[in-house]
C-alpha cells in the first residue's frame, strides 16, 4: 500500500512469518483468541481483557487491532504483528514506543492461542522483533514485564538476555499481584534465531528512524 508502507512490513524467522494484519488474519485472530490463551483461573495479562463474555471477544480483538494502526504516529506507535505459522494466524507479539526518534527504546508484548504454547514459538517471535528493534531500527534499549506466576514469559525474557528492572505491583482481579519489570539493552540481546526484515525501508519515518 503507497500510503501506509507498513502493510508491507514482514519479518521472516526458519518456522514464522510476522505480519501487520489483514481483515482476513484478524478473523483468523479472534478464533484463536476464543479457542484460549490462559488458564482462566489465571490472569497473565496487565489489562484483563480475556475477561469478557465469549460472544464479545471476537469483535473486541478485531477493533482493538485495527484501532492500533487507524491511531499510528510517528512519535507514539504500536506495531501489532500477526504470528504465522504453518499457514495459520497463531497469535500476536507486539513491539510498540513512544518518542522513539528521542528515547531509541521499544516495548514488546505478546500472546498465543493454548495450542500453539510450548513449542518454542514465544522466544521465536519475541527474537525476531528484538531483532528488527536492534538491527532494523538503531534502538539502544527494550521493556518487558511478565507477572511473577508467569513463568513462561520470563523464561523467554532470560534466554533472550533481559535483567530484572524492579517490581510493580497492581491489582489484577482485585487481588494484589507482583510484576516483574525487565529491561534489555543492545549490547545484551541474545540472538537465537536468524530473521529477515523485509520492507522496513519505506516505514522508517513512520516509525520515528
Amino acid at each position: 500500500m503507497r500510503h501506509f508502507p507498513l502493510l508491507g512490513l514482514r519479518l521472516t524467522t526458519p518456522r514464522l512469518e510476522l505480519r501487520l494484519p489483514s481483515f482476513e488474519d484478524l478473523d483468523e485472530l479472534a478464533d484463536r483468541a476464543v479457542e484460549g490463551i490462559h488458564d482462566p483461573d489465571s490472569m497473565p495479562f496487565g489489562v484483563e481483557w480475556t475477561d469478557v463474555p465469549a460472544g464479545e471477544l471476537p469483535g473486541n480483538v478485531v477493533r482493538f487491532n485495527l484501532g492500533l494502526i487507524a491511531a499510528w504516529r510517528p512519535e507514539d506507535w504500536h506495531c501489532n504483528f500477526m504470528v504465522v505459522y504453518e499457514g495459520r494466524v497463531v497469535g500476536v507479539q507486539e513491539l510498540s514506543a513512544r518518542d522513539f526518534a528521542v528515547t531509541r527504546e521499544v516495548t514488546t508484548g505478546s500472546w498465543l492461542g493454548r495450542a500453539y504454547q510450548g513449542r518454542g514459538i514465544g522466544t521465536e517471535i519475541r527474537a525476531a522483533v528484538l531483532h528488527l528493534a536492534f538491527a532494523g531500527l538503531a534502538a539502544e534499549s527494550a521493556t518487558s514485564g511478565a507477572f511473577l506466576h508467569n513463568s513462561a514469559s520470563l523464561s523467554v525474557s532470560r534466554k533472550l538476555g533481559y535483567r530484572p528492572d524492579g517490581l510493580s505491583v497492581q491489582n489484577s482481579r482485585g487481588e494484589r499481584a507482583v510484576q516483574q519489570r525487565l529491561r534489555l539493552d543492545r549490547d545484551d540481546f541474545v540472538s537465537l534465531v536468524p530473521v529477515e526484515i523485509h520492507g522496513l525501508d519505506a516505514c522508517r519515518s513512520l516509525m520515528g528512524a
